[in-house]
């Protein structure tokens, strides 16, 4: 299911947030967990089923490290926790692999195979044994597995390190695995983020009125942004050979698509969120005002960036075993999170100009001459260097990246034929679209800032956005989310 579509917004919700304030407190979670499981599993049963029994295992690994610890129950009545004081034994390592082992073995086994398999045959290939010496296997990736997975896996490495009490009932832990509103598309929810919010949080006519505006703006960017810079993304490369400035504008296009798409999704996932009483993290902070690709991580996807940093880079060392190892921790850690994205080579090198770049940027430090530029050329060149690692990320193939980044340094050779492109590329529509969404990224404060103080004006407006969009969404045959693939 999908937020932006009439059974979402005419049926489920109002049905669900009916429900959720006619039961008592205690019986809210097992509806959101019911709720989350028909959301999830309305296009595709069996994904359900596959998410049920990885959350099955998460949950009893986290009442298993529990029992190995011995310890009694906490005075209120709760789960303890395991303090420092708890030796980690070889038993309780084992539980907490057996939990990464199911969530990676899952997410590899419909998300990587077929990619292995491939590159396994091309390297056959190429040392004369063969054109295929594994068979391809070509799955249906189930929508959002590479955010629940790690959410999950959060779970069991808090409750072992310490950091949150397990859950006892299995209907809460459904309730934070399967929880619909972040479930398919983020922000990556920390389970000791949650943990107090599953059994104590407020419900106000403030936090639901921010949530409303929060999924207000949130649809705005996806149905009137994101989905006209979509066209011009979609239609530039697909063309084969550009001129270069066609090229370059369907880049933008797509630069700004992106963002609008992903943080609306995230805008849309916190008020949903807000309605139910439940604060999520915010997980964009203007990134394109960002002036170095460190300053970029701090602000995209900040719930992806901070996982990375807690669960993968200071597990690794982080910065703290010399400069050389920090620069191969952060290139490792960005080729991972490109492989997160997706399985194929474009992630991979979209990962490796990242990690470059943040090691780039630690090795100049803060008086390098990277840093004594004017803050708007920092900036400008940050988005420049961001929207050059955005062709990998978009083009289907590294052949069709290497063809678009030739169209965009003019090399290309595009013949008559690219002019036919200008006809559907620059309608007046789509290139004003293109300057409102440039005129929000660097003229405008972010919908965090802009809700936080919400007068009725704003309410307004953000009601009347609604409207525009609702009205806009019937008129289109399908609104995915960029995000659904990964």
């Amino acid at each position: 299911m999908v937020f932006t579509t009439h059974v979402f917004l005419f049926y489920f919700l109002p049905l669900v947030l009916l429900a959720y304030y006619a039961l008592p407190f205690r019986a809210r979670t097992a509806l959101i967990a019911v709720s989350s499981y028909v959301f999830y599993g309305w296009a595709n049963p069996i994904w359900a089923v596959i998410m049920f029994f990885g959350c099955s295992v998460d949950y009893l690994c986290g009442l298993a490290l529990v029992r190995m610890a011995r310890l009694p129950d906490g005075p209120d009545g709760l789960p303890p926790v395991l303090g420092p004081q708890v030796p980690r034994t070889r038993a309780m390592r084992a539980v907490l692999t057996v939990s990464i082992v199911t969530n990676l073995g899952l997410l590899a086994a419909f998300k990587y195979t077929g990619f292995v398999a491939e590159n396994v045959n091309a390297l056959g290939q190429a040392l004369g044994l063969g054109e295929r010496l594994v068979p391809v296997m070509h799955v249906v990736l189930p929508v959002g597995i590479s955010f629940y997975t790690f959410k999950a896996m959060s779970y069991v490495i808090d409750v072992y390190r310490g950091e949150a009490r397990p859950m006892r009932r299995f209907t809460d832990y459904m309730c934070f695995e399967a929880f619909f509103p972040d479930l398919v598309a983020g922000p990556i929810i920390r389970y000791a983020a949650m943990e107090e919010q599953m059994r104590l949080r407020a419900h106000t006519v403030e936090k639901f009125a921010r949530g409303v505006a929060f999924f207000a703006f949130g649809m705005a960017k996806k149905i009137l942004v994101a989905n006209p810079m979509g066209h011009i993304a979609d239609t530039a490369f697909a063309a084969g050979p550009l001129h270069w400035y066609d090229a370059w504008f369907g880049l933008f296009g797509y630069a700004f698509q992106i963002y609008f798409d992903f943080s609306g999704y995230s805008d849309m996932a916190v008020g949903l969120a807000l309605m139910m009483g439940f604060v999520l993290i915010q997980n964009f902070d203007s990134p394109y005002k960002a002036d170095s690709i460190t300053d970029f991580w701090r602000r995209w996807h900040i719930s992806l960036s901070t996982w990375l940093r807690d669960y993968l880079y200071i597990p690794l060392g982080g910065n703290r075993k010399g400069p050389a190892r920090t620069y191969v921790n952060l290139m490792v850690v960005m080729l991972l999170g490109g492989l997160w994205h997706g399985a194929s080579w474009n992630f991979v090198l979209w990962g490796a100009i990242h990690g470059g770049m943040l090691a780039f940027e630690r090795a100049q430090g803060r008086t390098g001459f990277y840093r004594r530029l004017p803050r708007g050329a920092r900036v400008a060149t940050t988005f420049l260097i961001v929207c050059l690692s955005w062709v990998f990320f978009r083009a289907k193939t590294l052949p069709a990246a290497m063809t678009y980044f030739a169209s965009m340094f003019g090399v290309s050779g595009a013949g008559a034929a690219a002019h036919a492109i200008a006809g559907p590329l620059y309608t007046t529509y789509h290139a004003s679209m293109l300057g409102l969404a440039a005129l929000i990224v660097w003229g405008l404060p972010n919908t965090w800032a802009f809700t936080a103080r919400l007068s009725v004006p704003r309410a307004v407006g953000g009601l009347a956005l609604l409207a525009a969009s609702i009205l806009l969404m019937w008129t289109q045959t399908t609104n995915p989310f960029l995000y659904f693939q990964f």
